[in-house]
């Protein structure tokens, strides 16, 4: 950018200092929760919960199924920033 633009945009370098630190919790975020240790993770908890009757078959197949999406989604590496790569 040129030197005119960064004197009037000046005022705005705040609000995109926010929209960058938000962009990068975002990733941060779909990185954890596509990350497949996390997910098989959460299969044996769920799987324990079943076995000790806190919830139902149909419960279990449900979120069973979520999560085995995810799993997917994360190995085809379309999750997180887009190109299947971590920031």
């Amino acid at each position: 950018m040129g030197l005119i633009s960064e004197v009037l945009l000046l005022p705005f370098a705040p609000v995109r200092g926010s929209a960058w630190a938000i962009k990068q919790v975002v990733q941060e975020a779909e990185r954890i929760y596509y990350d497949p240790a996390t997910i098989r993770a959460e299969l044996a908890r769920l799987e324990e919960q079943l076995e000790a009757g806190e919830i139902t078959e149909e419960e279990f197949d449900r979120q069973e199924d979520e999560l085995l999406d995810r799993l997917e989604t994360a190995s085809r590496g379309g999750a997180g920033t887009g190109n299947g790569t971590t920031q």
